[in-house]
């Protein structure tokens, strides 16, 4: 299993109480596609920098760090692409951890 790191941007036009529940949703068709999520960091809600459609001038900023088979991979990125809970989702390769230098 390798180790990934998913960014995914929420679609919350509207409805600023169902992003616990969108996360759920996330971290359960992780689960579901096999994986094991290991950290989900809540983020802010920002403004995007270039608005593209007026109804989406902003979103909920979420980091999941996750293990998954690299065939899986593909499967969750459609999965969520069809989603109407995730307005974007960028997965790439986590970085390895970085050890703590040892102070004399």
């Amino acid at each position: 299993m390798k180790k990934y790191e998913g960014l995914f941007i929420l679609n919350t036009a509207g409805r600023e109480e169902g992003v616990k529940e969108a996360i759920d949703k996330i971290s359960n068709e992780i689960t579901a596609a096999g994986g094991r999520v290991e950290t989900v960091q809540k983020m802010d809600k920002r403004a995007f920098a270039r608005v593209a459609d007026r109804r989406h001038s902003s979103g909920f900023y979420v980091n999941v760090i996750f293990e998954s088979q690299p065939g899986a991979v593909a499967q969750l990125r459609q999965k969520f692409a069809l989603s109407e809970e995730v307005f974007r989702v960028l997965i790439s390769n986590a970085a390895p951890a970085v050890p703590e230098a040892k102070t004399a």
